[in-house]
């Protein structure tokens, strides 16, 4: 059995390579919109969840750098399969 390790990042390109991977979109949480603008970010996995608002990836990376944004990260669990966990932290 392996032990389950996270990892954080702020790179654009393997956070959106590790979203991709498992399926993932950048999203928003619907009701923290303001102003056209996304508010809480999130990642939508396989069918979309009703609460969440499918994004670009430029305007999910725009979002993550201008509030101070880091990605923890799993990428296996502790039986060695494919991990979904992530939040969100400050940098």
């Amino acid at each position: 059995m392996s032990k389950a390790t996270s990892n954080t990042t702020t790179d654009h390109d393997e956070i959106r390579r590790w979203a991709e991977e498992r399926g993932g979109r950048p999203a928003t949480v619907k009701s923290t919109e303001s102003g056209g603008e996304p508010g809480v970010l999130r990642f939508d996995f396989n069918e979309p969840e009703d609460s969440l608002e499918e994004i670009s990836w430029d305007d999910f990376f725009a979002k993550f750098d201008e509030e101070g944004l880091a990605l923890v990260h799993q990428d296996k669990t502790k039986d060695g399969s494919e991990s979904r966990f992530f939040k969100f932290v400050k940098r």
